[in-house]
């Protein structure tokens, strides 16, 4: 007797079904009915963890995808990145929590330190209370790691196909799909386009013409060491940010506890972008000569120094074009301040595919709707963003006094009810996790 996976294939290969639609089957995907696997692709410019994830959460409902790359090689650059439980319950739905978790540090507490003073504000315990509200861990990766996890998995589907040295410049569209436009003059149809090209996005620059991202003035620089070079008594297992006046410093550990992840931000009223310019150690220390000698020793141990100016944009409700949809950085970019930016861009894609999904046949109203789902929250998460690098991180004085006192005083409990519209995911529930 065949086992049932072998039986299906027979079924499926008897009534004459595509290769798709065996693949599918015997990986327990959707099949989607004839006419809602179009004639062409669904194409997403960009190959970055957005990109990927929304190629592998549109193929995991039987579509078609295509993701076009401007880059040589697929890769990522950056070092560290936090996860929240909203970041797992999205790992889950798309098959790769496994693979997320085994390479995840799942670090005990988030920890505040005055930068002045070198005491400790407050301490979030991330252990099994924690857990068990929100159903999943806390964690740490190499931005690398987590973009391998999503790129194999992506390489291992039949549905997605990936290009590199495929610059997508703009699109056209009319009643029989769209167009993307590339670099090199030659275009690839597809039946929608998802732009997942990151702040400086090309399809973003077409779609709504809002010039160039706001320069905030705050100046990130970033350092990997190996963890025998991280002073012992800063060797936390925790993520750890050290809050003074127009600046702080955050630390973790990362891949395995082999290295540290050392991320250090001040305001120097930087007038312009940077992305990854190595800078010398005696402009990363010139914005940290008031803060404590325990914070401070982080600044000197660094090494091999890259410089991000950071950017952002306000808030926008309008993502979509016809078939043509913005996502992740692309439609909302958000400072590094609640470390929430990938954690974006995963639910986004989560919510695009499952809308796309349920009206195969109008993906235009598809895309509509993912907009008016994620607008709001994403916006929330911008803006609170901004407040939390101006407002808790970097104040002085009675404002940096009155910070202390109020953090201070909260319980592990305080905290969880603080961030439950964040962790539970979408619309304060489970939704993203299926």
């Amino acid at each position: 007797m065949l086992p049932p996976c072998a039986k299906l294939a027979e079924t499926f290969t008897t009534k004459g079904a595509s290769r798709i639609q065996i693949n599918m089957a015997l990986q327990g995907t959707p099949i989607m009915s004839a006419p809602s696997l179009h004639a062409h692709p669904i194409l997403v410019a960009g190959a970055g963890i957005g990109g990927l994830t929304a190629a592998l959460a549109l193929a995991r409902h039987g579509f078609r995808v295509t993701v076009l790359e401007k880059a040589s090689q697929l890769g990522e650059i950056g070092a560290g990145i936090q996860l929240g439980p909203n970041a797992f319950h999205v790992f889950d739905r798309l098959g790769v929590g496994d693979a997320a978790r085994n390479m995840a540090v799942f670090i005990d507490r988030l920890r505040l330190m005055d930068a002045l003073s070198g005491e400790q504000i407050a301490s979030i315990n991330l252990g099994e209370a924690f857990r068990a509200r929100f159903k999943n861990p806390y964690g740490v990766v190499h931005r690398g790691d987590l973009h391998k996890v999503f790129l194999d998995a992506c390489i291992a589907h039949p549905l997605v196909e990936l290009q590199t040295s495929a610059h997508v410049t703009g699109y056209d569209q009319d009643g029989s799909g769209v167009s993307a436009r590339l670099a090199d003059g030659t275009s690839i149809k597809g039946c929608a386009l998802i732009g997942a090209d990151g702040l400086w996005s090309k399809i973003r620059a077409q779609m709504l013409g809002d010039g160039a991202p706001r320069v905030t003035g705050h100046s990130t620089y970033r350092s990997v060491i190996p963890t025998e070079d991280m002073p012992e008594d800063l060797r936390w297992n925790a993520a750890t940010l050290w809050a003074g006046p127009k600046c702080h410093i955050v630390h973790y550990p990362l891949s395995g506890w082999k290295v540290f992840n050392l991320v250090v931000t001040y305001h120097n009223q930087a007038p312009a972008p940077v992305a990854g310019q190595p800078v010398s150690h005696e402009e990363v220390a010139r914005g940290f000569a008031h803060v404590h000698p325990m914070a401070r020793k982080i600044i000197d141990i660094g090494r091999d120094w890259k410089l991000w100016v950071l950017c952002d944009r306000n808030p926008t409700d309008r993502w979509t074009e016809g078939n043509v949809a913005l996502l992740g950085d692309a439609a909302h970019p958000t400072l590094q301040y609640l470390a929430q930016g990938a954690c974006m861009a995963m639910e986004d894609s989560i919510c695009l595919a499952d809308e796309i999904a349920g009206r195969p046949d109008d993906i235009a109203a598809a895309l509509t709707s993912y907009q008016s789902q994620r607008a709001q929250r994403t916006a929330h998460v911008q803006l609170i963003s901004r407040e939390i690098g101006d407002h808790i991180y970097h104040p002085s004085g009675v404002h940096a006094a009155l910070r202390n006192s109020i953090m201070g005083a909260k319980s592990d409990e305080d905290w969880c009810n603080v961030m439950a519209w964040l962790y539970d995911g979408p619309k304060g529930d489970v939704s993203v996790r299926g």
